[in-house]
């Protein structure tokens, strides 16, 4: 299929996608995949889940869209579900990631501005970082190659050193506003943070009265194997953003922060036209429902601890394999070479992987994954391994 009038902004692999069932995408030609990438850890409860397609179906017969100066009924339910789930107090809903973390930059500095004085902006994140694609999640990432070309930058962002506390302090002053992370850095290439290092981060926050946000666009909703992967690291935020898994793969994002930041932002201070419209929060509420009743989330740990001893017998076997990382589903598999070939020779024998960090394998699989899709993944990426050990 020509592509001649679509912007070439993907380095796209040649599927077609045609349709998906679960852990399974199919392309055009009937071919079938292992799909471990769930749209890069979108599809939580697996493609055309029957639950949420039911949701979506009723829903598109009743009302798609209407504007945020009415009140919705789902939109309400979910903010009300996510706070009970939450450490937090309010919600604002958008449409994406790049969107959530956008509006906790905003609050954050809002806040800042209206309780210390316009001085307080600053906002210091972390090396290997990734935020998104909008100027101000662009200019929070500290990725270059993301960067280039872009500027200037939207200013007041300073760039820690990952897991290094000395730096955060050499950085954060009484301009501070906040300091942003995610708990596991994804797109850097599967990067846990430690608990110890995540509650000096938040000392250090309380200490110079900055506000700690946590960016949990991809270790959200259940991902990591608890509904927020901070709940893992005895650590509450101020602000949180999610995105990616909220709705199984209709585009949806929130931030939820705590009160006092959510009192600063009144009519006029923030908007989206379709944030929260009555389609994506009832598919929210379908997906965040089923994770509940379904118990997923133990599910996730129980597979994610699974994952990673399989994938650690190939690092005891292969050279190339260095270091498995990763927490609940979100898991990385670290080589010793750039991992683009491997993801290639992956999808060539039908199993989907994403590239994290340049050389790192990133396994983010629906959350309803199973034993024998696990077996049969690394199965397919062990011949991967070995076919390129012997060609060297």
């Amino acid at each position: 299929m020509s592509e001649n009038h679509v912007m070439q902004t993907y380095g796209r692999w040649p599927i077609e996608a045609a349709r998906g069932e679960g852990v399974w995408l199919y392309d055009t030609g009937g071919k079938k995949y292992l799909d471990f990438t769930a749209g890069i850890a979108v599809t939580a409860l697996g493609h055309a889940h029957p639950v949420v397609a039911k949701a979506i179906s009723e829903q598109a017969t009743q009302l798609l869209h209407c504007s945020n100066l009415f009140h919705i009924p789902s939109q309400i339910e979910l903010a009300n579900k996510l706070v009970e789930l939450s450490c937090c107090d309010k919600v604002f809903f958008s449409n994406s990631g790049a969107e959530a973390i956008e509006g906790a930059i905003k609050m954050a500095r809002r806040y800042a501005s209206q309780t210390y004085g316009r001085e307080k902006y600053e906002i210091i994140t972390f090396e290997h970082s990734f935020h998104g694609r909008t100027m101000g999640a662009l200019s929070a990432t500290c990725q270059p190659k993301y960067q280039e070309g872009f500027g200037p930058l939207v200013p007041g962002f300073l760039y820690a050193k990952s897991g290094d506390l000395d730096s955060v302090q050499s950085l954060i002053s009484h301009k501070t506003c906040a300091v942003l992370l995610e708990p596991v850095q994804g797109e850097g290439g599967v990067r846990p943070f430690t608990a110890e290092f995540l509650q000096a981060v938040r000392e250090l926050c309380d200490r110079h009265r900055a506000l700690l946000i946590f960016d949990e666009v991809q270790t959200g909703v259940g991902r990591t194997g608890t509904f927020f992967a901070y709940e893992q690291f005895g650590v509450e935020p101020d602000i949180v953003a999610l995105a990616k898994g909220l709705a199984n793969g209709v585009p949806i994002g929130a931030v939820l922060a705590k009160q006092k930041i959510a009192d600063v932002m009144v009519p006029g201070t923030h908007a989206s036209t379709f944030g929260g419209n009555p389609l994506a929060t009832t598919a929210a509420l379908a997906t965040v429902g089923t994770l509940l009743e379904q118990h997923i989330m133990q599910h996730v740990q129980e597979m994610g601890h699974y994952l990673m001893e399989k994938l650690q017998t190939l690092v005891t076997k292969y050279p190339m394999a260095k270091e498995v990382r990763g927490l609940g589903l979100l898991v990385g598999l670290e080589l010793d070479r750039p991992a683009a070939d491997i993801v290639k020779a992956c999808l060539e024998k039908g199993l989907l992987l994403t590239v994290a960090g340049g050389s790192a394998l990133r396994f983010t699989p629906a959350l309803i994954v199973e034993k024998e899709h696990i077996d049969q993944a690394v199965s397919i990426l062990e011949s991967v391994l070995a076919e390129s050990t012997a060609s060297v």
